[in-house]
């Protein structure tokens, strides 16, 4: 509690503040880092994603989050802030090292590993959308090849012969290829082959997903940078240079600025995901 800025209650629970503010901040760092993490394992493996080991996947990733979190926070609750000639009317860091420690940890750290992962994965992704349109040309002219043989008229001509798969009243080798139907003669090719509806209902589930992802990823990876990097610039410009004069006012924007990002991710979420639209829209109809 703070009357007039100044720290009222003991040191002990100010140290218990301090370290979970340190712990819920790391947190939402290493969330987001766990975020580009399980996404770029959904890119790895995109067909076994949704069915092999979702649970643990899941488990563990959070786990480690919260384990990391409370791992950087912990040396405040356990001693660290209780400095030599330490004034309890203020309730803060005051271990220089601790600070910088932990902004490395915090940020420096899992910024440059999410910033990889998420361009590794943008670039698998780019790879992978040119594979599939190449495949695709592929199959389109494989199947023209098939479904028109010039070296069938070339042999037509050579011999004098009219080819009997051009003379639609000719008998067909492969009953069923020339059909009645109406008075209308339809003609069949079984010899091409399509693939299954399933994969490629497939293949469009996976391709939207991709699509999803680039469109959202540059927009929270940018949120990110923008509420993050100046808290994390200034408090340890603080920590290393003590002749530095740094207003109060650009310390509490900064730290405000942080806390920001939690309140951002959300609506970022909700604007780029239909599935999340249509739950507000229902929770909204439902109030």
């Amino acid at each position: 509690q703070f009357q007039g800025g100044v720290w009222s209650l003991s040191t002990v629970l100010c140290d218990a503040l301090m370290t979970m503010d340190v712990m819920l901040c790391t947190a939402s760092i290493f969330n987001l880092c766990a975020i580009s993490v399980d996404r770029f394992i959904a890119v790895s493996i995109p067909l076994n994603y949704n069915r092999r080991q979702i649970d643990l996947r899941q488990l563990i990733l959070i786990s480690t989050t919260w384990i990391f979190a409370f791992a950087v926070a912990s040396p405040v609750i356990f001693g660290l802030n209780n400095v030599p000639n330490r004034d309890p009317s203020l309730c803060q860091l005051e271990d220089d090292n601790y600070i910088v420690y932990s902004s490395i940890c915090s940020f420096f750290i899992p910024c440059p590993v999410m910033l990889v992962l998420y361009c590794a994965m943008f670039q698998g992704l780019k790879r992978w959308e040119e594979a599939r349109k190449a495949k695709l040309r592929g199959s389109i002219y494989g199947a023209n090849r098939k479904l028109y043989h010039p070296s069938t008229f070339i042999e037509s001509k050579q011999t004098g012969l009219e080819p009997e798969g051009c003379n639609p009243y000719a008998r067909s080798d492969h009953p069923g290829d020339y059909v009645m139907n109406n008075g209308i003669q339809t003609v069949s090719y079984p010899h091409l082959k399509y693939s299954h509806p399933g994969h490629s209902q497939k293949r469009a589930k996976i391709n939207g997903r991709e699509r999803k992802a680039m469109r959202v990823l540059p927009v929270v990876v940018g949120a990110f940078l923008f509420c993050w990097t100046p808290f994390f610039v200034v408090h340890i410009t603080r920590a290393l240079c003590k002749s530095c004069a740094i207003p109060t006012q650009v310390i509490s924007t900064v730290t405000w600025l942080g806390y920001v990002n939690s309140a951002v991710n959300p609506i970022i979420y909700t604007i780029f995901n239909a599935e999340f639209r249509n739950f507000f829209r229902k929770v909204l109809r439902l109030f």
